[in-house]
């Protein structure tokens, strides 16, 4: 495939929500490239590779393709034939694979938004249209599966087009919804940034009024109005993929112009809305001058009448006559065998397919919507490179920036390629590595050369058996030794888009890795471990399953490369500073000026089922730990670590996710036969203040007050517990990100640049943690003067307590909090610590120079990860010190004596021990994690639906009738716990007519207590002394105890009268 002009390239993705046609769209765009047959597009669904995305139906992995198109030019432009590489990239709708979007939609430039006509905007659409909008991605509006409200709604076109008109208006509510939010943060950073310009000026102006007199810069608002998706601006297709057939409103808008004579792009305007041809005067009218009549809609009568009756002649009401009059009538080239086919559905995919050809629309659209890269990269890397930097035009600075806002793809420019995800390739399956296939030339060559050798017989009798074919033979047994040898192993390749230079096989690059820092030199011991060198094996270019060798890729295409195993773990930027690569024994501070870092990608969704694997046969455990290691590179989604308590534990999306990692697990990494325990559900602890509470532990004393001491009892001290009021645990929860920066830039001003390096980011971090990530409501400069307002908000003791928070838990930054309310002394104040300007604080040492502080900090995160309950992390305690008293002289004796590690250990435990406790002095409780699910179901089975999501202990928050189906989209939440085998449940009792989707909303409070046993007396009496009635809280305790190895208190004997032998 010959390079084209970077101005004649447009990559895009195919976004949307499960089952709404992306595979089947992608069909007829291969078949338009003659890569699969058109009889067979939307059957075979190409780009669904995997065995078990065949069989399920669904996709799971993105697939990318690069398909060739010619094109002829525009009447107002030079009618010539232009060349079009569009470089697809097919993504999966199901919740559970939304990472492959993130990492798909950061390579693309456009976007097809495809939303199925009947089910409307589902909760994966809303997602991927803010993908899209992050990512600044041009999309394109696909409403699919239109043949569905003739055959199955049976609307009327009048009908159609309100429906269809209101499913344009919630698509362009969502897109609303994104760019009011981002106009609100605009203004408020503009307010921000003028009242600095005021204070600033006010030093030098004389008064406040004389300054703001001489400020100029007014607030420019964006402009709304190339956001939304119109019919009549060409960013619409109305489509059935699966019939082949696809229209803009300016296909039509061509077709009759003539014959109405109107213009086109006039008619291109009222073609859609509420426009009227008057049949007197022949002039399009608007509503106002209707005067009572009724009249249809043009985009009803020229339009959708049209199509309407061509299923009503083949499908609804099969009438030959009609066809071929309708055939006849379109000037269409269809052969008599075709016509009288028995085969309605085929019949109608030859019509459309020759009268409304899908592939025509689609890559005509995405031409005329999408921007060529040159143009999208100049509106787009300023973007990735400065997201804090908020003006509309961003100059580059330097040759490396203008090469990337151009796409420039001559030899000196620099290169620089995004690798997004990696992706594993069995050995067998590269292109290097298979049999090549005989072309028809080489084998008539053949028969030519036989020939030539039988004519030619004497000189072949007087050679003996030919010896040359002896040292020909080893190759090729060597080849397939290799072959042999490596059919056990996968290659990772690179999925990647180049966006400027020219990248050559066997080149050497640098490796960026995410957390290179560009502010210091390349040779800084930070960058070091960041920045490495690499050999490009292969190049190639993706056709779905296949892969194609190519020797060199320009700038504005993706790609794959080979090398970049063992370098690089899940995506990187790829530099050089021209094409031919970085030469040999280049230091890198030399090449400094072509080193760019794009950054991560940022994941929609966090992983929150865990389970732990062990091999079958035990000697396997290495091949299973270097299958594991595989996958967690292979899928952007999958975590896998070691537990402290030694399993290995792969964390992932979802169920299904689940399923699919541990098939590839089993038949392609490891290749070992594997245990799975069942799903580890993580948990949060937490305490309540309720009515009947047993009598606090330490008499005479607040509820929740602890009194410790140390061995010998060197160190006493008092901890009080007491649950964090709720407006301030809210704004904690959702400023997690933001304490953690706080803390993480605090650590590194302090200590070392060199430190260990960690690959998880902060987004896997939180899944390993079973964390939910919110979008922080306040930017880290603004968390503690936010915190001190929530704090005087909730009154009482919190009231200033915010210059006391000594630390926060569990694991520095989570919903706990420790503070510090001893009187008699300065307080222990994260705040000051972590404050730049501050020097370090000093320690409330005594006189012999042991700090104790430390170490009470280290029990209180103990007890914050681990709690009483079932040693899961806490949420939402304070622990208010309230006095630590230290003998002097007795630990003076132990430094003597060499034991004060046996003081500190002491010190660590009674205060894990003193929190633990103080958490039981409240009412405890469980916090279950919740999936949010959403459900579409008909009317007949909604009952069942309903029935499923009870006896899984879910609740329904809502329920909402899809206006013109019969259709109703029901929200629940649902526990996690409960939810393995919901989606199979919910399938079988429906008979699949409704199918779930569920995605990770967080905790919820159980309320009830695990410890609950029935003492009054009406409860005796309702339950009896053995409470017959389960305690759920209790149940889902003990489970997770069981697992850890804890202790659990269970009657072994529980209804002795009910005993029995049982039979042998």
């Amino acid at each position: 495939m010959e390079a084209p002009d970077p101005a004649n390239v447009r990559i895009i993705t195919t976004l949307g929500h499960v089952d709404h046609g992306k595979t089947t769209l992608m069909d007829a765009l291969l078949a338009a490239n003659n890569i699969i047959s058109h009889r067979m597009a939307g059957k075979l669904r190409f780009l669904d590779s995997r065995e078990d995305e065949q069989e399920r139906g669904i996709t799971m992995e993105s697939s990318a393709v690069s398909l060739k198109f010619q094109v002829m030019g525009r009447p107002d432009e030079e009618r010539s034939l232009k060349t079009y590489i569009v470089n697809m990239i097919d993504t999966p709708g199901h919740v559970d694979f939304s990472s492959e979007v993130s990492t798909a939609s950061r390579l693309c430039d456009g976007a097809l938004v495809l939303v199925d006509v009947v089910e409307g905007v589902c909760t994966q659409t809303i997602a991927v249209l803010r993908q899209a909008w992050e990512d600044n991605l041009r999309p394109i509006l696909v409403i699919n599966k239109m043949d569905r409200l003739i055959t199955e709604l049976k609307l009327v076109p009048t009908e159609a087009y309100q429906h269809l008109s209101r499913l344009i208006e919630q698509v362009n509510a969502v897109m609303g919804s994104f760019f009011a939010s981002e106009l609100m943060e605009d203004d408020l950073r503009w307010r921000e940034e003028r009242d600095r310009r005021l204070a600033e000026k006010k030093d030098q102006l004389a008064d406040e009024a004389e300054a703001s007199a001489n400020d100029t810069d007014d607030f420019k608002e964006k402009d709304d109005e190339d956001i939304y998706f119109a019919p009549e601006r060409g960013n619409v297709v109305f489509a059935s993929a699966i019939d082949g057939w696809g229209f803009r409103v300016g296909h039509f808008a061509q077709l009759y112009s003539a014959k109405l004579g109107f213009k086109e792009a006039n008619l291109r305007r009222v073609l859609w809305g509420d426009f009227y041809l008057d049949p007197k005067s022949k002039k399009v009218i608007s509503h106002k001058h209707l005067r009572g009549r009724a009249l249809k809609p043009l985009f009803v009568q020229f339009v959708l009448e049209n199509i309407w009756a061509v299923y009503d002649a083949v499908v609804m009401n099969p009438d030959t006559e009609k066809v071929t009059k309708i055939v006849t009538a379109l000037n269409l080239k269809i052969l008599p065998r075709d016509l009288r086919s028995k085969d309605s559905r085929q019949l109608l995919s030859t019509i459309f397919t020759q009268w409304l050809s899908l592939s025509t629309c689609i890559i005509q659209a995405t031409i005329d919507v999408v921007p060529s890269p040159p143009v999208a990269q100049a509106i787009r890397i300023p973007k990735m490179l400065y997201p804090n930097v908020f003006d509309k035009s961003i100059q580059p600075k330097n040759k490396l920036e203008e090469d990337l806002f151009t796409s420039n793809f001559a030899p000196d420019a620099v290169v620089v390629a995004y690798v997004s995800k990696m992706f594993a390739v069995a050995a067998q399956e590269l292109p290097e590595n298979k049999k090549r296939v005989v072309t028809a030339d080489e084998l008539r060559q053949r028969a030519r050369d036989a020939k030539e050798a039988r004519d030619n017989s004497v000189s072949v009798s007087e050679t003996p058996d030919p010896p040359r074919a002896v040292p020909e033979s080893p190759p090729s047994t060597a080849l397939g030794e290799t072959l042999d040898a490596s059919e056990e192993s996968e290659i990772i390749l690179g999925f990647a888009r180049l966006y400027s230079g020219t990248i050559h096989t066997g080149s050497t690059i640098y490796c960026v890795l995410p957390k290179y820092d560009a502010s210091l030199p390349p040779n800084h011991a930070h960058n070091a471990a960041h920045l490495i060198p690499a050999k490009v094996d292969g190049l190639y270019v993706m056709m779905g399953r296949e892969l194609i060798p190519v020797d060199s890729v320009r700038a504005g295409n993706t790609f794959a490369i080979r090398g970049l195993g063992g370098k690089v773990y899940r995506n990187a930027t790829l530099c050089a500073p021209q094409s031919i690569g970085v030469p040999e024994g280049t230091d890198p501070v030399q090449v400094q000026d072509s080193l760019i870092n794009i950054g991560g990608v940022t994941r929609m969704v966090s992983p929150i089922v865990r389970v732990a694997l062990e091999p079958v046969i035990p000697s396997d455990m290495p091949k299973l730990v270097a299958g594991m290691k595989l996958l967690a590179q292979a899928d952007p989604c999958v975590e896998t670590f070691q537990q402290q308590t030694g399993e290995h534990v792969i964390l992932t999306a979802g169920e299904l996710h689940l399923e699919r990692c541990l098939k590839d697990l089993r038949e392609r990494f490891a290749r070992v036969e594997i245990q799975a325990s069942k799903p580890i559900v993580p948990f949060r602890e937490t305490a309540v203040k309720a009515q009947d509470m047993a009598p606090s532990k330490t008499p005479n004393a607040v509820r929740g007050t602890i009194k410790g001491a140390s061995t010998q009892n060197l160190v006493t001290f008092s901890i009080r517990a007491a649950p964090v009021p709720d407006i301030i645990l809210q704004f904690l929860l959702h400023n997690l990100t933001t304490l953690r920066a706080l803390q993480q830039d605090g650590h590194t001003d302090r200590d070392t640049a060199g430190s260990s390096i960690d690959i998880v980011s902060e987004s896997e971090l939180a899944g390993i943690q079973g964390d939910v990530l919110h979008t922080p409501s306040v930017r880290a400069d603004q968390f503690w003067n936010a915190l001190e307002e929530k704090c005087n908000e909730a009154g009482g003791e919190w009231v200033n307590i915010s210059d006391r928070i000594w630390s926060f838990g569990p694991r520095h930054a989570g919903s706990c909090i420790l503070i510090d309310y001893r009187k008699d002394t300065t307080p222990l104040s994260l705040r000051r610590r972590l404050s730049r300007n501050h020097p370090a604080q000093p320690t409330n040492a005594s006189d012999n120079n042991v700090d104790f502080t430390g170490y009470v900090e280290t029990g209180f995160q103990l007890a914050m990860f681990q709690g009483p309950l079932c040693a899961e992390p806490v949420e939402g305690m304070a622990y208010f010190v309230e006095s630590i008293n230290v003998d002097a002289d007795g630990v003076q004796k132990e430094i003597v004596q060499n034991r004060l590690s046996q003081v500190t250990g002491s010190v660590i435990s009674a205060v894990r021990d003193a929190c633990r406790n103080g958490l039981l002095d409240w009412s405890p409780r469980l916090m279950l994690a919740i999936y949010s699910c959403d459900i579409q179901a008909s009317t007949d089975v909604l009952g069942k639906v309903y029935g499923v999501v009870a006896k899984r202990r879910g609740r329904i928050v809502a329920e909402e009738m899809k206006e013109g189906t019969t259709f109703f989209t029901v929200s629940a939440l649902l526990p996690v716990v409960e939810s393995f085998g919901f989606a199979d449940d919910i399938r079988k009792r429906t008979s699949g007519a409704a199918s779930p989707q569920l995605i990770f909303s967080g905790y919820e409070l159980l309320d009830q207590d695990p410890f609950w046993i029935p003492t009054t007396e009406e409860e005796l009496e309702d339950l009896g002394e053995k409470a017959d009635r389960d305690n759920i809280a209790k149940g889902y305790m003990d489970s997770v105890r069981e697992r850890k190895g804890m202790f659990v208190d269970r009657k072994i004997v529980q209804f002795a009268e009910k005993q029995r032998t049982l039979k042998r």
